[in-house]
């Protein structure tokens, strides 16, 4: 008797199983001339993926911080791909983009909008900031794809589309100060929320929490930052710290997570805009999939103990402090 239980119990696993690996299988159909708008086209996973879907026969529309970095896009894209300056943290900014892709998109609405708040978010122990080093992050990192999503919403119920949020799998773990772990944790949130809602209109939501990677940060700007930041303490709280840890330290910490990869997360987000039937969340890279997962729900007591001997802390202070510098 047990063992019919058993054998009913694994054949129910296995067809459920498979179930789910063919329908992971299906790809939507009639691809070509569909709009899809990325955030963050200058360098990195925005640029890759946005040349990536120019050549699968997308219309894609890449927000560039730059004019520099649109043009360089342009210069070895297609003429289908267009490009317009986007600046997350300007109002305005955001709503000339949303009427050049209200233009673009000629009343056949968005079918793509894929958020990648790419840049710079150096961050250090909570008492070294001050609230406009949190307003700095989250005014571009949350608050500004917020905004930008709600007006393009109209766009994607029109065509029943897509929202790829970007985020990086550090989101599921608080481990520094500073607006960083706080606007990838509203994103899980805002994204959680919005795709229950959008379900009704046949809109998917979909995350993509990726691990540390190789991206081109520009590492002479990063170290002026810290350094501007260590001088910029008063000398109560420089004393509890040691400047060769604002520096050296962090640029270490990184390197031992750092996948030099980016296909793992373009495939991701080609599955999230392309597959008829989309995953809710998605982690690409070894470290977003078992570290930070892991991290996730293990006890506090070992998850803090992990981050002491994963990240360096500081060898003569009486309280240990971790501090990484993140590419976002």
């Amino acid at each position: 008797m047990w063992q019919n239980s058993y054998s009913s119990i694994l054949a129910s696993i296995l067809s459920i199983v498979i179930y789910w690996l063919i329908r992971d299988r299906y790809r939507v159909g009639n691809l070509n001339g569909k709009h899809v708008f990325i955030m963050g086209c200058d360098t990195g996973l925005g640029n890759s993926l946005a040349k990536w879907l120019d050549k699968k026969g997308f219309c894609v529309i890449a927000a560039c911080a730059t004019g520099k970095g649109g043009q360089e896009l342009q210069a070895c894209s297609s003429l289908s791909l267009k490009t317009v300056n986007l600046n997350l943290a300007d109002s305005n900014s955001i709503a000339r983009a949303v009427v050049f892709v209200t233009e673009q998109t000629a009343g056949k609405g968005l079918f793509g909008l894929v958020s990648n708040a790419e840049g710079s978010a150096p961050v250090a122990p909570t008492d070294c900031l001050t609230i406009e080093d949190f307003h700095s992050v989250l005014d571009v990192s949350l608050l500004g794809v917020i905004e930008i999503t709600l007006k393009l919403l109209p766009l994607l119920k029109k065509a029943e589309g897509r929202v790829i949020n970007l985020i990086n799998a550090k989101g599921l773990m608080a481990l520094v100060g500073g607006g960083y772990s706080l606007s990838k944790w509203g994103m899980e949130a805002f994204s959680d929320t919005l795709r229950i809602e959008m379900q009704h209109f046949g809109v998917k939501v979909s995350i993509v929490e990726h691990g540390f990677f190789k991206a081109e940060v520009v590492n002479s700007d990063i170290e002026k930052y810290l350094f501007r930041l260590w001088n910029s303490l008063i000398p109560e709280i420089r004393d509890s710290y040691e400047e060769k840890y604002f520096v050296e330290s962090q640029r270490s910490s990184v390197k031992r997570l750092c996948d030099y990869d980016l296909s793992n997360v373009i495939k991701c987000m080609e599955h999230a805009l392309i597959a008829k039937y989309p995953r809710t969340r998605y982690r690409a890279g070894c470290d977003a999939k078992f570290f930070w997962l892991f991290l996730s729900y293990a006890p506090s007591c070992l998850s803090d103990m992990l981050l002491r001997i994963t990240f360096p802390t500081q060898a003569d202070s009486r309280r240990p402090v971790r501090g990484v510098l993140i590419n976002v």
